[in-house]
C-alpha cells in the first residue's frame, strides 16, 4: 500500500471517515497491501491526491481487516473503489449496456422501452 495515503484498519475507522467527511467525495479503495494491481492504483491515487484534496478524501482499506464492509459492498474484485458524498453511498456506472447504448445513440435511447433501438 502507499505510504502517502491514509489507511483505515477497522470498521470503526471506516464508519468515522464516512460520517465525518463533509462536502467532499470520500474515496475508499478496498484491496490488499501486497497485491500488485492495488499498488499500481495506490500510486495513481497518491499522485492525484494533492490535486483532488479540495474535492476528495482518499483512504485505503484492507479487505481482510474490514470483512463487514467487504461483504456489505459485495467486493469481489481487488482493488475495488467505493465512493461516498456527505455520508451517502454513490453508485457509479462504469459502462452498463444501457449506458453504452445511450452513448452510441447520442443519449436518445434513455427512457425508451427496452429493446427499442435508436
Amino acid at each position: 500500500m502507499s505510504f502517502l495515503l491514509p489507511k483505515l484498519t477497522s470498521k470503526k475507522e471506516v464508519d468515522q471517515a464516512i460520517k465525518s467527511t463533509a462536502e467532499k467525495v470520500l474515496v475508499l479503495r478496498f484491496g490488499r497491501d501486497e497485491d500488485p494491481v492495488c499498488l499500481q492504483l495506490d500510486d495513481i491515487l497518491s499522485k492525484t491526491s494533492s490535486d483532488l484534496s479540495k474535492m476528495a478524501a482518499i483512504y485505503l482499506v484492507d479487505v481482510d481487516q474490514t470483512p463487514v464492509y467487504t461483504h456489505y459492498f459485495d467486493i469481489s474484485y481487488i482493488p475495488s473503489t467505493v465512493f461516498f458524498f456527505n455520508g451517502q453511498h454513490m453508485k457509479v456506472d462504469y459502462g452498463s449496456l444501457a449506458l453504452r447504448e445511450a452513448r452510441r445513440c447520442g443519449l436518445r435511447t434513455l427512457g425508451r422501452p427496452r429493446g427499442e433501438r435508436c
